[in-house]
């Protein structure tokens, strides 16, 4: 339905009024779309002509447009708020579309973000409808354009916009992403022939870079063939899409994505790099080069400029009392105040007579009626509060004469909606800070306030307690006939404090004096001409400002009678403030360019408007430049109406120096007001420039005329000392009068600054010996002493060091057709310091009917838009539901509370854009890699051969050590002595004690499930090699998967094998319910391994033949399955005997952190080694019990399992993992119960107890839990130690005598699977404080704790004996200092013997098995770890008095990315995200392309989701100098974690980019 149906239909004048009114409830937000719509077809329903056929009940297919009847161009761009119409202008709009233009030749594409369809059907209030079907939105952007305020010539533009949009985002076309969860895992088997398990990564390059990538050349990443298809961690759903997660682009949708992103970046904004960053130390961060071509002030040195003299006119009254005492008495019915109801109807009329009576009456009692005569509650001079509503301005103002009258001091106050209203608080702190006990306020407003079940009014948050004082004659008593009010002259007490807002929200008390008081008002007579008698119409709040300047305080001065405009009488009719100056002749009107504007929307449903009788609008916030459009439109439309332009005054003010400027009424009217065309670029710098190159980014500024009579001003610089600005340059404005505030209540220190200030001249001489005070209002004083205003030192923000302001963003932003996807008032701008700049933060309400996708492409126009205007870019961008942003108490938005939930994470956006890239451009330099170590460098030589003898010795003396103990303890290690093999230890203890129990296994109740004696185990064994030989018809060497769960079969498997001379690899069953994922991983260890036989119980036999495994595997390929529950009764002829110590004793298998299957071989050699160094570390002896938590299938955790019992003959309680699921206290009972001394565990394992028992510390303290006799708790793992999980446990358990020192950490790797294990007698261990900064650089500078950037280390468990530690350059091979970070080599009898390849790639076995340093020892053969780490030797010494040498790991080499030249280790980016925000549980990190991409577990509703992007931005730019490119929010338990605790990044990585995540929502930040 188009507009000029509307015209030509004749509506009645309620129906019209109605209109409009809902017209401003939509654009303030007040009303939905949807809302609006339904009523306002109710409205004009029964009027409209119906189509022949059409049926009245069916619903309007299309929007209806949203503005009633108008053709004027200004009724057709609707705006409104409170921030509104103040920001439009035409040519500003003309502006904003030539720059979009300009962008839509580059063509830049923005990937759009991911959203889970549940997120997007929540924040839309109209059924989803995806971009890609045909939803008709073309049509309606083009409705919309006609009817909600786009020129008609543009509404082909917005069509083709729309197109050129699409075209753009062709390859974004949903905004779901899929979950696809098909069960994967047939296609990983079919590849698994050709998989090597040697799958170490060897390549340490640098990542590719970004700027050169394309998909025709994919990046080539050197890994061993089949990686990817060597994952064991549970697969998220078919992942055949993909080639590999390392490097070559994958066939989905988000790598796609992650392309056009890093397509997007190719274009860098940051200025090229003169130098690379050198120095390791001194990471500095870039600085802001001055540009050398930016404008600079030239002109003179400004001069301050001084107002007309104050002329003392004979009958001005010597205070305000005494004026209100002269009409009071003399002319008692003239009328004061006119109130208005809600339909424009005169409410009531107070008379000055009233005035003065009533006044005196509030007077009398609040000095008289509170508190008792002897202690009355209120002094003169106290403070008390004024709470009234803003539709009763005649009980404030009775109120306010009366404090004046009481010599207390009135603070108006805005009434307390709620308990928790925002910014409410503040002033209540204002409240308490001015010792307020009593509130005075209205009847009605009383009724209204929020009320406990008792009646009374409950305290609000933050205020001090209030005596609540009803101001109405009817409760007061009558004052006796001979008190008369004190009425002084005008003096230097304080008369009112007027409360200010400030930019961070604290809410300030402006303190006026009665002197400055009657100043101001004198001041005000004579500059705006008042005279006796004249009316003036007020449509501001009367409560503060010019509000209460003009309607309160002057009018009394001049007996005048003010007209009050309510703002709920606004909101239902806009004219209502033109009406009544018609209606009384008003010569004055007050107004905000906001009420002009509104005039505008329905001012042609008035014929009989005449505003000759004006001679003065005052312009309230005529300083803001946005302003000057309104002033504009308005004269254009009512000049026809008698308005003359000289009429129109815009006026500056602030709260600290009251009316700074106001432009006076004249007679002339040929003299056009001041205005002036500033670039914009030049107002960045500070500097006037009249005429710009770029005619795109201008401000047009009006004057706000001269300075206030009595009063001198000029323009001092805004930082630093107060130094006057040249001609040509923008300053604060400062002003020296009598009529100012006079100070912050209570802030002695702030009002120094404010308050009492001397502006110098370049000389540094004063230009006057009193103070100046600073208005807050930045501008210049123009010719012919015109003052100009270009913006507020509040609205300021400093963005690398150029200064922008608050209001022209929001301008820029609303050009960019606003009123289809936001509301025009309901937009913040604010800036956030992030990286020690200012970063500029944009959150709008959304339309509810604006799609996902329409949303995104308006949101990343107004980041074109604002750069190329303000060439600044914007650092993060919401949208947020319509309504929810916290309101000021007259509609605005309250903008610190607004930036508090930004910052908080709790503003719950539904849209969101970061653009780090493109704004943060003071990182600090990358890092160009150093030259490599030269040879010749002698200190090195020294320090690394001083480091190798002292582990040579090391290594002696534990050999000593062990022969000491064995001389010791002669019969049973004579024994020992004799084997070389386990499975011939095994016989011998047979033989000597065999009802020794050697393995005790737990079930989840605690009681014992299953032991085993030397004896039991020995048979079982017999049977099992017989059986190996009979049925399974195996020969020696041949390879055995044993599939079990964790348990004493396992442990009878393994030396069976050993007995039948066959090799064992132990594999984690299938999981029953979990068969899909979990199948593939088994099949693919035993093709690997090249079982021929595969041993497992029953139970899993079945599971392994079942159907669903045959939807997960191809069942018929298994090799042969024997069940073992079912043994041979015989022994066989002979036990084997190896004939060679360095023979194969078994393979171990397992999957790393980077997700890769590598198998091992461990010789028999290598493993009664590893035997014996645990033996001697840990002093296990028969008499020893040792419980154990661990699973039993690789690593340490197999080895303390199955093997340590058979050498060292000590008890092993045996508790599987699994079973803590069902009872987390088991390991901790059994610990307790069994009165162990050393115990062994995983991170797993430690953080469910953590997390698990954390509240039932009492309760197990009841049941007799004591842990105080443990001496080692081991947690076994393969990583960097995780400090803060082994101290919280230590806290947690100390209360049931768990000694912190007896938690530690071991450390072991798939070249050596135990190289560190904290020992009994060894020295507690130790933690040292890294700089961050500098290990990125690959260096150990150790810190006090505290210090910025430290990251606490501890160290990994001792060195076990035989063992030899040298650090090296992964590089170039060379060993290195201890300041250096480097990889981890060890020399061991214990090391494998090499990977177990299909193929025998020897390059890499002699890489990782067999290297050599380049120089120093070159002889001694090492293997590498793949871990980087450093060596310290400690103060404290170990069981021989030595000084200890401690190893420190830092992380994997595999994990480590490199970014900038620089190396960072996941777990430290992951700490910090997970400090952000408290719905974070769990984060991991990894890179593609250069792309830092970060996944993070959201513990909370799915509306938090997007408030994590701007957190974890923010979070990893302070701490770590990083961008984050990808932010990707997921539901809790997908990032994979495997059974030893650590998280598999590269799986997760691989799972991201096949599109397998489902995650809640991912931001591709720009």
């Amino acid at each position: 339905m188009a507009d000029r149906s509307l015209e030509s239909m004749s509506l009645p004048l309620e129906v019209r009024a109605r209109l409009a009114e809902l017209e401003l409830e939509l654009s303030e937000g007040d009303i939905t779309q949807k809302g609006y719509e339904k009523k306002r077809s109710k409205l004009i329903g029964a009027y409209l002509p119906q189509p022949p056929g059409v049926d009245q009940a069916l619903p309007q297919e299309r929007r209806t447009p949203v503005t009633p009847s108008s053709s004027s161009r200004y009724h057709r761009r609707r705006s409104s708020g409170s921030r509104d119409e103040r920001y439009r202008s035409d040519v500003h709009t003309e502006a904003v579309q030539a720059a979009l233009a300009k962008h839509k030749e580059r063509k830049m594409a923005v990937p759009m973000p991911s959203k889970r369809r549940s997120l997007v059907v929540q924040t839309s209030m109209d059924a989803y409808t995806p971009p890609d079907t045909s939803s008709g939105s073309e049509d309606e952007g083009s409705v919309q354009g006609d009817s909600q305020g786009t020129p008609t010539s543009s509404q082909g533009s917005i069509n083709m916009e729309h197109w050129i949009s699409q075209a753009i985002h062709g390859s974004t076309t949903s905004t779901t992403s899929s979950s696809s969860t098909q069960s994967g895992g047939s296609g990983a088997a079919h590849r698994l022939a050709d998989v090597m398990a040697q799958t170490h990564i060897e390549n340490h390059s640098a990542p590719p870079d970004v700027t050169t990538y394309t998909s025709e050349h994919s990046i080539q990443v050197e890994r061993p063939q089949g990686s990817t298809s060597s994952r064991t961690a549970p697969k998220y759903g078919n992942a055949e899409l993909m080639e590999t997660g390392d490097g070559v682009p994958v066939s989905s949708r988000v790598s796609a994505k992650i392309q056009q992103l890093v397509n997007t970046l190719k274009r860098p904004k940051r200025p090229p790099l003169r130098e690379f960053f050198v120095d390791d130390f001194e990471e500095l961060l870039e600085v802001q080069q001055p540009d050398p071509n930016q404008p600079k002030p030239e002109g003179a040195q400004m001069l301050a400029m001084r107002g007309e003299q104050l002329g003392v006119v004979t009958n001005w009254p010597p205070s305000l009392e005494a004026a209100l005492q002269r009409w009071g008495t003399i002319s008692p019915k003239a009328p004061c105040l006119t109130t208005m109801d809600t339909n424009g109807k005169p409410l009531y009329i107070l008379t000055y007579g009233k005035l003065w009576t009533r006044s005196m009456k509030v007077a009398y009692n609040i000095l008289h009626k509170l508190g008792t005569k002897q202690e009355p509650m209120v002094r003169p001079g106290d403070r008390v509060a004024l709470v009234f509503p803003n539709n009763d301005p005649a009980a404030f103002m009775v109120a306010f004469y009366g404090c004046l009258l009481a010599e207390v001091v009135p603070v108006p106050i805005e009434v307390p909606l709620t308990r928790k209203d925002a910014g409410s608080q503040q002033i209540g702190f204002l409240l308490g800070s001015c010792g307020v006990t009593v509130a005075l306020t209205s009847d009605a407003c009383h009724k209204g306030l929020p009320k406990s079940p008792t009646g009374e009014i409950p305290q609000f948050k933050g205020w001090p307690k209030l005596l609540w004082f009803v101001t109405e004659s009817k409760h007061l008593s009558k004052p006796p006939r001979d008190w008369f009010p004190h009425i002084k002259d005008a003096n230097n007490d304080t008369a009112y404090i007027e409360y200010k807002t400030c930019k961070d929200g604290s809410v300030l008390g402006v303190t006026v004096t009665r002197i400055a008081l009657l100043t101001h008002c004198q001041a005000l007579t004579q500059a705006c001409g008042y005279t006796e008698a004249e009316t003036i119409v007020n449509v501001l709040d009367f409560k503060k400002d010019v509000g209460l300047w003009h309607g309160i305080l002057t009018s009394v001065m001049n007996m005048m009678h003010v007209i009050s405009i309510p703002y709920s009488l606004m909101k239902v009719n806009p004219l209502s403030w033109i009406q009544k100056v018609c209606q009384y002749k008003a010569k004055v009107a007050c107004v905000k360019s906001r009420d002009m504007h509104w005039a505008l929307v329905a001012h042609r449903d008035q014929r009989d408007i005449n505003l000759s009788s004006l001679r003065m609008l005052i312009v309230a916030d005529g300083a803001n430049p946005w302003s000057i459009s309104s002033c504009d439109a308005f004269l254009n439309v009512f000049q026809s109406k008698g308005l003359r332009q000289e009429v129109i005054c815009p006026c500056a003010s602030s709260p600290e120096a009251l009316t700074v400027a106001i432009r006076r009424p004249t007679d002339d009217s040929n003299q056009p007001p001041g205005r002036g065309v500033l670039s914009m670029h030049g107002l960045t710098y500070g500097v006037i420039r009249v005429d710009s190159e770029e005619k795109l980014s201008v401000l047009t500024v009006q004057d706000v005329g001269l300075v206030m009579p009595g009063a001198i001003m000029c323009a001092v610089k805004p930082d630093g000392i107060p130094q006057l600005c040249r001609t040509d340059e923008i300053g604060e404005l400062c002003v020296c009068a009598i009529a100012t505030g006079t100070s912050y209540y209570g802030l002695s220190g702030m009002t120094k600054n404010t308050f009492e200030v001397f502006p110098m001249t370049s000389s540094g001489a004063p230009i006057s010996e009193y103070p100046f005070i600073r208005t807050g209002l930045l501008g210049f004083i123009g010719p012919g002493g015109l003052v100009f205003v270009v913006g507020k030192m509040d609205g300021l923000m400093v963005v690398s060091g150029r200064r922008h302001n608050a209001d022209d963003i929001v301008a820029t932003a609303l050009a960019v057709e606003p009123m289809k996807f936001v509301y025009r008032g309901r937009i913040a701008v604010f800036s956030v310091t992030v990286l020690h700049d200012e970063r500029i933060v944009i959150v709008a309400e959304q339309r509810p009917d604006s799609t996902e996708e329409d949303s995104f492409q308006w949101m990343s126009r107004v980041l074109q838009a604002i750069d190329s205007i303000h060439q600044v870019g914007v650092y993060c961008l919401a949208l947020v539901p319509a309504n929810t942003l916290p309101k000021t108490p007259l509609g605005g938005i309250h903008l610190s509370e607004t930036k508090q939930l930004f910052l908080e994470g709790s503003l719950h956006p539904c849209n969101v854009l970061m653009c780090p890239h493109t704004c943060v451009t003071n990182l600090p330099k990358p890092r160009q890699k150093q030259p490599e170590w030269c040879l010749g460098n002698p200190f090195v030589k020294v320090t690394v051969i001083w480091r190798i003898v002292s582990w040579v010795l090391y290594f002696r003396k534990d050999m000593d050590k062990l022969e000491g103990i064995q001389k010791k303890t002669a019969g049973m290690v004579e024994g020992l002595q004799l084997f070389l093999f386990l499975s011939e230890v095994l016989q011998w203890r047979a033989q000597t004690t065999p009802d020794h129990v050697l393995y005790t296994l737990l079930n989840c109740r605690g009681t014992i499930a299953n032991s085993l004696t030397c004896v039991q185990l020995h048979k079982r064994a017999e049977k099992i090699a017989v059986m190996l030989m009979e049925r399974g018809h195996l020969q020696d060497g041949d390879h055995v998967a044993l599939v079990y769960p964790p348990g004493i079969d396992l442990i009878a498997a393994f030396y069976g094998c050993l007995y039948a001379g066959c090799v064992p690899i132990t594999v984690r069953p299938p999981h029953p319910q979990n068969i899909a994922t979990t199948l593939p991983t088994v099949k693919m260890i035993v093709e690997v391994s090249r079982s021929a036989c595969l041993m497992t119980t029953q139970l899993i036999c079945k599971l392994l033949r079942s159907r669903e495994a045959a939807a997960a595997v191809d069942v018929r390929t298994w090799p042969p399955i024997l069940d073992t529950d079912d043994l041979p009764k015989k022994r066989p002829a002979q036990i084997y005997k190896p004939s060679n110590p360095d023979t194969l004793a078994y393979l171990d298998f397992s999957v790393s952190t980077t997700g890769m299957l590598a198998g091992v071989k461990m010789s028999h050699a290598a493993t009664s080694a590893f035997c014996r160094s645990i033996k001697l570390q840990c002093e296990l002896y028969p008499s020893r019990e040792v419980a154990i938590c661990l699973d039993p299938y690789c690593g340490l955790g197999f080895v303390l399992w199955c093997l340590c019992s058979v050498y060292s003959g000590h008890q092993s309680i045996l508790i599987p993992p699994s079973e803590l699921e069902t009872n987390p206290a088991l390991w901790l009972l059994a610990v307790s119960q069994y009165k162990v001394r050393d115990t062994f565990c995983s991170y797993s394992v430690m953080e469910l107890c953590t997390k698990g028992l954390g509240s039932q510390t009492e309760s197990l303290k009841a049941r007799g839990l004591d842990l105080s006799r443990v001496r080692t708790c081991v947690v076994v793992a393969e990583e960097r130690p995780r400090i803060a999980l082994t101290q919280s446990f230590s806290k947690l358990f100390k209360d049931l005598g768990l000694h912190p020192r007896a938690v530690s950490t071991s450390f072991g790797c798939r070249v050596n699977l135990a190289i560190c294990l904290q020992g009994t007698s060894g020295p507690d261990p130790t933690t040292v404080y890294v700089d961050m900064r500098a290990l990125r650089h690959d260096r150990v500078r150790l810190v006090e704790r505290g210090s910025p950037h430290s990251l606490p280390l501890m160290e990994s468990g001792k060195i076990l004996p035989g063992v030899r530690i040298i650090i090296a350059n992964p590089e170039t091979k060379g060993p290195l200092g201890d300041s250096h970070l480097g990889e981890i080599w060890v020399h061991s009898a214990h090391n494998a013997s090499g990977y177990f390849t299909i193929y025998g790639d020897e390059s890499l076995q002699s890489d990782h098995f067999n290297s050599r340093l380049s120089f120093g020892d070159t002889q001694t053969i090492w293997a590498r770890t793949g871990y980087l780490g450093f060596l310290r030797r400690t103060e404290l010494t170990d069981a021989n008095g030595e000084r200890h040498d401690a190893l420190y790991v830092v992380g994997a080499l595999d994990e480590a990315m490199e970014l900038r030249g620089m190396r960072y280790h996941p777990i430290d980016i992951e700490t910090s995200v997970i400090r952000a925000h408290k719905s974070v549980t769990e984060c991991a990190v990894f890179t593609w392309t250069n792309l830092l991409v970060v996944v993070v577990e959201l513990d909370g509703s799915e509306q938090e989701a997007l408030d994590l992007v701007p957190l974890v931005t923010n979070v990893v730019l302070e701490e770590h100098y990083l961008i984050v490119g990808v932010v990707v929010v997921v539901d809790i338990g997908v990032i994979p974690i495997n059974s030893r605790g650590e998280k598999q990044r590269m799986h997760l990585r691989d799972g991201f980019l096949a599109d397998q995540l489902d995650p809640i929502y991912v931001a591709y930040n720009m």
